[in-house]
């Protein structure tokens, strides 16, 4: 009896803890939600639940901007990142993983240092070498580094590789394949779920990235991202905050949607990165 109720205990002490922190992250969830399709009047007042339902919220974003111009542009900087980002880092991954050269250890250093360096530091120079090239007031400045280096995912990747054991490499290069064969045919297929997950942390980033445009088509509102538009829709219609968290609802919707997705991948991707250093 005693087994049966420590079980009891156990189980409610687990699933307690999880509701608790279920319910902590969900609260503000459903108080954007609640607040989206509430009146002018009613938001941000001391009544939570609204007394009427207003869906139009959802139709009149769309009259006060142009989110759907800025959705593209969103779109356009994470896809393109997400995808220049893969070509750049499975190769140099792999070649840290899986290929034995001289200074490997060095460059793998570089990489992690490259980590720890904050965004802003560079941000002036970097500034100053698009501005020069005439390309400020886009997107190019974006979307061109993911194409030549991004530190955090070669690392992902190289924790992935790893534990890709070496025997299948090796018995692809017995078999007569170059490198790249064994890089395309043995090492990503085996590596989907990490190169998943390493795609959404990027596509994440990318989404949501407010500094980054900001700086670079602050003064060029034709090429703003949609979180550099909600930060001026707040600030154009402060007052309506209704419609304000209608855009950040609908702004969440296609993020949590890929998550949903790729979830299994994702999960599968972030526990095997970390089994291998």
């Amino acid at each position: 009896m005693t087994g049966v109720w420590r079980r009891r205990l156990d189980w409610i002490a687990v699933h307690s803890l999880g509701l608790a922190l279920g319910l902590m992250f969900a609260l503000p969830v459903l108080f954007v939600i609640l607040t989206a399709v509430m009146s002018d009047s009613q938001a941000f007042t001391a009544q939570l639940w609204p007394r009427e339902w207003h869906w139009e919220n959802f139709v009149e974003v769309f009259d006060k901007a142009p989110l759907l111009k800025y959705l593209v542009n969103s779109l356009t900087y994470a896809l393109l990142a997400t995808a220049g980002m893969l070509l750049s880092s499975i190769p140099a991954a792999y070649a840290l993983a899986k290929l034995r050269w001289r200074g490997r250890n060095a460059v793998f250093l570089l990489v992690v240092g490259a980590m720890m360096l904050p965004p802003q530091v560079v941000a002036v120079p970097l500034y100053d070498t698009w501005s020069s090239l005439g390309l400020t007031g886009t997107l190019v400045p974006l979307i061109v580094p993911y194409f030549l280096f991004d530190a955090f995912s070669i690392f992902l990747l190289r924790q992935f590789f790893l534990t890709i054991p070496q025997s299948y490499v090796d018995a692809a290069r017995v078999d007569g394949c170059t490198e790249f064969q064994t890089l395309t045919r043995i090492v990503v297929p085996m590596a989907k779920p990490g190169i998943a997950a390493t795609a959404l942390f990027c596509f994440l980033y990318t989404w949501n990235d407010y500094f980054g445009p900001l700086l670079y088509t602050g003064e060029k509102p034709d090429q703003w991202t949609l979180s550099l538009a909600l930060s001026s829709f707040k600030g154009m219609h402060h007052v309506q905050w209704n419609l304000t968290m209608a855009v950040t609802l609908l702004i969440m919707v296609p993020a949590v949607v890929l998550f949903v997705l790729a979830q299994r991948s994702f999960v599968k991707g972030i526990t095997f990165t970390g089994v291998k250093g």
